[in-house]
């Protein structure tokens, strides 16, 4: 049976494996703290809790700056980094598809707000492609716009551009920051060195944008 041990206000799962060779910490992405380990004595275990305790701030402080704000459907709604509350006038679309269902079931919510973030696709980022494309001095054919699982946005050989929905969940500069990537693939179909220099003309601080966004966990 796991036990909880505490270090400070910080509390940890213990769990003991005797397979182990060494003893090791866990951070999740829910900052729930996992210590396994093959010694038995528990007060080894709130040593090295307490050892641990600098890594194991960072590693929290990192899951707070990197995780998504968290919104209470059919009351909130998350766009470019913000939460909005339902009834605003930014929500509109949203509330409207919810008003029009006569059987709610979370399905059914969670597929209003994936044609909300649809449609804010729709509405926003063809204005910021068409910027980027004229100081970039750059023509992409189509633009497509769906729910993706690993990646913000693609662009093919074929000049197709297409974005991930949710990209409408994070702030407005990370979102320029992909528009600009996926423009810089009708130069450069690769990442190579002339790619990113490409991107750094437009946004000066894209590395910086870059690391942002890889640290955000995509919704699922």
């Amino acid at each position: 049976m796991n036990k909880t041990i505490t270090c400070k206000e910080l509390n940890a799962e213990l769990v003991y494996a005797p397979k182990l060779k060494h003893s090791y910490i866990q951070v999740k992405h829910d900052s729930t703290i996992i210590i396994k380990t093959p010694y038995k004595q528990e007060s080894y275990a709130i040593n090295f809790f307490h050892e641990k305790e600098t890594w194991i701030r960072k590693q929290l402080l990192k899951n707070s700056l990197h995780r998504q704000p968290q919104v209470n459907l059919e009351d909130e709604v998350l766009i470019f980094g913000e939460i909005y509350s339902i009834d605003t006038q930014e929500a509109q679309y949203l509330r409207q598809k919810l008003h029009k269902m006569r059987i709610y079931s979370p399905e059914k919510v969670l597929s209003a707000y994936d044609n909300f973030y649809k449609h804010l696709s729709q509405e926003y980022l063809p204005q910021r492609v068409d910027y980027y494309a004229d100081i970039m001095n750059l023509h992409y054919k189509v633009l497509k716009f769906r729910k993706m699982k690993s990646r913000w946005g693609s662009c093919s050989s074929k000049k197709i551009i297409t974005f991930n929905t949710q990209l409408m969940k994070v702030h407005k500069e990370l979102v320029d920051y992909v528009v600009v990537h996926e423009l810089a693939h009708l130069v450069h179909m690769n990442h190579s060195k002339r790619f990113h220099e490409l991107v750094e003309v437009y946004l000066p601080h894209s590395k910086t944008l870059r690391k942002r966004l890889k640290n955000i966990r995509l919704p699922a």
